[in-house]
């Protein structure tokens, strides 16, 4: 898989919380959950089940900070 995207996160699938349209994915990268939130079509087209590897391919125009 070749992607513009230069944040590339390897990790497990430790959840997916399916809605009526929405999936909420979490993967385990190195103790730090990511979450992502995709169709459920693309859950079922890429065939993703807990407990399997996958990548966080994280592509922004812009970072924000904020403190309290």
């Amino acid at each position: 898989m070749r992607i513009s995207a230069r944040n590339s996160l390897k990790g497990r699938i430790v959840s997916i919380d399916k809605g009526a349209t929405t999936a909420h994915v979490r993967i385990d990268v190195g103790g730090a959950i990511v979450t992502s939130a995709i169709t459920n079509a693309a859950v079922e087209e890429l065939g993703l089940e807990e407990g399997q590897e996958a990548y966080a391919v994280v592509k922004a125009s812009d970072v924000m900070i904020g403190v309290d």
